[in-house]
């Protein structure tokens, strides 16, 4: 069903910030097919160029660009000028992973003519983008997709518009056609029909695990279209022997609480050796207790800002509350400045009595504490999930990281630090719940271009081999 007219509401303020009506999904998919051919067929090195110019293009607007993250986020000012920096490195990153990743190889055979194998675009990309990094995220599709040579349909997240139209008009601001990477709004109905449209040849999501399920059970008999999926985690952070328990203790903070909690990588149960756990759990309350959390550009500067909205703010209460009535023991209560605005404090609760741990993601600062007697039963609670994103391990020495990268089942695996924060530089993605085997950031060049093997020669040459009869010639008269 189509939307209704997209309004963009300010986090921190609550005042509006976009209004805009939603895309036709027919006509611009099919004006992407249209102008596929042509983008394709540009050389290489000239979309590399393009993309060097949008990079170009973000950075002589980035404070711009930083402050409407900023409004329509409700992040902190100084977080959002980090994602802007992380969109404009995206391209150079970009290049050395397609190179890497798609680099032509060519096998020569005097007598079987040469092998070789490049690759090729799809065509047209749906770009299905989230709201907690609304510019990065999808860029880090975008990006790839288009130095392949596939054009791209960016649908943003209906609460992000205003950050997505930005982002695609840094695009056509620095010359690449405004029909090879388009902005379809809409809402969770121009998603559907974007994803099922016949003529789009790959969907690459970020965003819940129930908007992925279903993408996945839509496309389930259609294994033509490329499908990337990244939907979050119940990720563990898991803090055994160490005598550095402040470092502990921040790693925590920033693993559960940066960006307000609304991190697929972000920390969602902290799992401590109960030898530790009087000590730990005491210093990151204490940290917890002094974050600061206000509108984007407060002064002082503000460690988190709100969630996105009050829907969200109130899940979360009600999360917190549900746990509180099973069997939870709150650390540090949530908090709810204001109805009006969705706002909520830092909130820690112990949930190892609970027999039955809902094994969901909370996307907020709603942080779970799980005591456990040793590393074994640590590294099982860390698999006590359907999800697969990310987990960390803080303490120990190598051998016990060795034994925690080997049993613990995620995509990111770190050692004395945060489950966020991951390197462009490297793959993100995870299993289970939390991704398709197709991880995105430095291995997007492997789904955004198929290889093609070919055998080839300048002149047919063939020769018949068994199972042939003599040739029957006639005798000459």
């Amino acid at each position: 069903m189509p939307s209704s007219e997209i309004i963009s509401i300010e986090p921190a303020t609550g005042a509006e910030l976009w209004r805009g009506t939603p895309g036709n999904v027919d006509a611009v998919v099919d004006r992407a097919r249209r102008a596929w051919p042509a983008w394709a067929a540009q050389p290489l090195a000239t979309r590399i160029e393009l993309c060097r110019r949008f990079a170009n293009e973000v950075r002589k607007q980035s404070d711009t660009f930083a402050e409407l993250i900023a409004r329509e986020t409700g992040k902190p000012l100084w977080e959002a000028r980090t994602e802007v920096e992380a969109v404009i490195a995206k391209v150079d990153i970009s290049v050395s992973a397609y190179a890497e990743r798609t680099g032509q190889k060519r096998l020569d055979s005097a007598l079987q003519g040469s092998s070789a194998v490049r690759h090729k675009p799809h065509g047209v990309m749906a770009v299905l983008g989230p709201y907690n990094f609304p510019a990065h995220l999808p860029n880090g599709h975008i990006i790839p997709a288009l130095i392949a040579g596939n054009v791209v349909v960016f649908k943003p997240s209906e609460k992000t518009p205003a950050v997505g139209e930005f982002l695609v008009g840094c695009f056509h601001r620095a010359g690449i056609s405004a029909a090879v990477i388009q902005l379809l709004v809409g809402g969770p109905g121009e998603g559907q029909a974007l994803v099922a449209h016949r003529d789009v040849d790959g969907v690459l999501f970020t965003g819940s695990v129930q908007a992925g399920i279903a993408i996945n059970k839509k496309l389930a008999t259609n294994p033509g279209k490329i499908v990337a999926l990244e939907m979050g985690g119940n990720n563990p952070i898991v803090v055994i022997d160490t005598p550095l328990v402040t470092d502990a203790a921040i790693l925590v903070i920033q693993s559960a609480f940066m960006t307000a909690g609304q991190r697929c990588t972000a920390a969602r149960r902290l799992i401590v050796k109960a030898s530790l756990y009087d000590a730990l759990v005491s210093e990151v309350k204490k940290l917890a207790d002094r974050i600061v959390y206000d509108h984007p550009f407060a002064d002082p500067v503000p460690f988190m800002g709100p969630v996105i909205d009050n829907r969200a703010a109130d899940q979360l209460t009600e999360s917190f509350l549900y746990l509180l009535s099973n069997g939870g023991r709150a650390i540090k209560h949530m908090q709810r400045p204001s109805e009006d605005l969705p706002f909520v404090s830092p909130a820690i609760i112990d949930v190892s009595a609970m027999t039955d741990r809902p094994d969901v993601e909370l996307f907020g600062p709603l942080l779970q504490v799980v005591k456990v007697d040793d590393f074994d039963q640590a590294i099982a609670e860390a698999n006590n999930t359907r999800f697969g994103l990310s987990a960390s391990l803080v303490g120990g020495n190598p051998q016990d990281y060795n034994r925690f990268w080997a049993n613990v089942r995620a995509g990111i695996i770190n050692w004395n630090r945060p489950t966020s924060g991951a390197s462009s530089k490297a793959p993100f993605g995870g299993l289970g719940l939390s991704g398709n085997h197709r991880p995105a950031a430095f291995y997007a060049a492997d789904y955004c271009a198929y290889p093609v093997a070919s055998t080839e020669m300048e002149q047919p040459r063939a020769s018949l081999g068994a199972g042939f009869r003599e040739e029957t010639r006639k005798p000459v008269t």
